[in-house]
């Protein structure tokens, strides 16, 4: 996005922001919405809203590369950003290497949490394509699961990192 697409224009009671959503540029009218409910207005519905006050991690997205707690972001503060949603990962017929590593190592389980932890996954493994125990559990530390006791998870990470350093080294 250009830079000037960084000025703010306020309409009324409303700031018209803009955002690019999974690679697709959206023009926004929001007062005090959270960047949340901006996603789910937009049809984006797998970021989860689970508690609401940033405690539980099924709401984070990717925000210029960096991972958030959607629920606590005021949608203006992300105008002329870039963010990423479980949505612009893969496919049913198409998953992303993580989305399938998580599936393969079982750390699915009743999936409300999934979203949140295979996003702060994709910013750690973006960032650190090799990150050993400490760094994954501090990448997830934000992510509650109330159905495993995150061995699963980690164990996702360890996988997805293997199969895209697969996927990296074919390029």
């Amino acid at each position: 996005m250009k830079s000037e697409s960084r000025v703010l224009r306020k309409t009324g009671g409303f700031f018209k922001i803009r955002i690019e959503v999974n690679r697709r540029e959206y023009n926004v009218e929001v007062s005090n919405e959270s960047l949340l409910e901006v996603l789910r207005n937009l049809g984006y519905k797998g970021a989860k809203k689970g508690c609401d006050t940033g405690d539980c991690g099924s709401c984070a997205v990717i925000v210029d590369g960096k991972p958030v707690l959607s629920c606590l972001v005021p949608a203006v503060c992300v105008h002329g950003g870039k963010i990423e949603t479980i949505e612009g990962l893969g496919s049913v017929d198409n998953p992303h290497p993580i989305q399938k590593a998580y599936a393969e190592s079982g750390a699915v389980q009743c999936g409300y949490c999934v979203p949140g932890m295979i996003m702060s996954t994709k910013a750690l493994l973006d960032k650190n394509p090799f990150p050993n125990e400490e760094e994954i559990k501090k990448a997830l530390d934000g992510n509650l699961c109330r159905c495993t006791g995150y061995v699963k998870q980690i164990e996702a990470v360890k996988l997805a990192a293997k199969k895209m350093k697969g996927k990296k080294s074919k390029k």
